[in-house]
């Protein structure tokens, strides 16, 4: 009975892991280390200076809003550094300087702050960010460029697969690598294929919703995607191609905006690869990942009301 003496009664969680929002950001930094240098190696040292002007932009937002609301300055927690980070790997790297910076401030101050900061706001900061300059500035953010050539733009694989753009695809080993046009942070499946593997295995991201993403993109492409018929796409090719893999391992598992239930998740993934498919099959641009997880995240309250198990006697309404 000695031993019980040291027990304190408290309110739930009883279990605990030693996981936090700190960790969890500082890894998914860290993981996507191999995209950055890729980038760089591939673009040049002026994809570096988006990212790095991106990052600083969004950080220094952060910091200034949660100053001026009397809140807790917590730019230390990375949160606001992925924004920036995920932001500048979704640019072109041929855009205006300001360009980052701008993209940045609205993701933090328009989309995370004025929803009352992480953990509050209901759409990813830097997806969100994103399309709104596609519709502001649809040349800056679409004049994709070549590797390893400066001031020349290239038609992306996504486009030129569609037949939106002319053009000779690139090898399956360039797609993979990353030595094909597109925005600098998607190219290399190679580094984020690496980077989700990181964050799969220190358990900051559920396998759910990147292999339901990604295995309706494989599904609905070979059955639909091809110009001969049924079952005859090429589910690699558009596996590789785009921003799929940035947004199924780093985007669309965000915490914040993903569901809470396992189910959730799963099917959260399953419906932005169903979205991103259709975008890119039949709709009017080439790529869908950022338009499939924004409606995703919208519709995440609904997936977790219905997901989440019932108690025991109790009747859905």
């Amino acid at each position: 009975m000695e031993k019980l003496d040291n027990l304190v009664v408290s309110s739930s969680p009883h279990l605990r892991s030693g996981a936090d929002v700190e960790k969890m950001m500082w890894h998914v930094n860290l993981a996507l280390l191999p995209a950055i240098l890729l980038s760089v190696y591939f673009f040049g040292f002026r994809a570096l200076a988006i990212i790095i002007l991106s990052i600083a932009a969004a950080v220094v937002t952060e910091g200034i809003i949660q100053k001026a609301t009397g809140k807790e300055v917590l730019i230390a927690d990375g949160s606001a550094v992925v924004t920036g980070l995920l932001l500048g790997l979704n640019m072109p790297v041929h855009v205006p300087l300001w360009l980052p910076v701008i993209g940045s401030v609205f993701a933090i101050a328009v989309v995370k702050q004025a929803f009352g900061g992480l953990g509050s706001n209901f759409m990813n900061p830097a997806l969100a960010a994103r399309a709104a300059m596609l519709a502001a500035w649809p040349v800056h953010m679409t004049s994709y460029a070549v590797p390893f050539v400066d001031g020349i733009t290239h038609a992306t694989p996504l486009s030129i697969l569609s037949g939106a753009a002319h053009g000779e695809l690139p090898s399956y080993l360039d797609l993979f690598i990353g030595n094909v046009g597109g925005v600098i942070g998607e190219t290399s499946a190679l580094a984020l294929l690496a980077g989700g593997v990181y964050l799969f295995v220190k358990g900051v991201i559920d396998w759910r919703t990147p292999t339901g993403f990604l295995g309706t993109v494989f599904i609905l492409t070979w059955i639909f995607g091809g110009n001969a018929g049924l079952f005859t796409g090429d589910p690699l090719y558009h596996l590789l191609a785009g921003g799929l893999m940035l947004g199924a391992f780093y985007m669309a598992t965000d915490y914040v905006t993903s569901p809470v239930t396992k189910k959730g998740r799963l099917l959260m993934g399953i419906g932005a690869g169903a979205i991103t498919v259709m975008i890119r099959l039949w709709g009017g641009y080439p790529e869908g990942v950022t338009y499939g997880i924004l409606l995703m995240n919208i519709a995440t309250p609904l997936l977790d009301r219905y997901t989440v198990p019932r108690i025991y006697g109790t009747v859905r309404k």
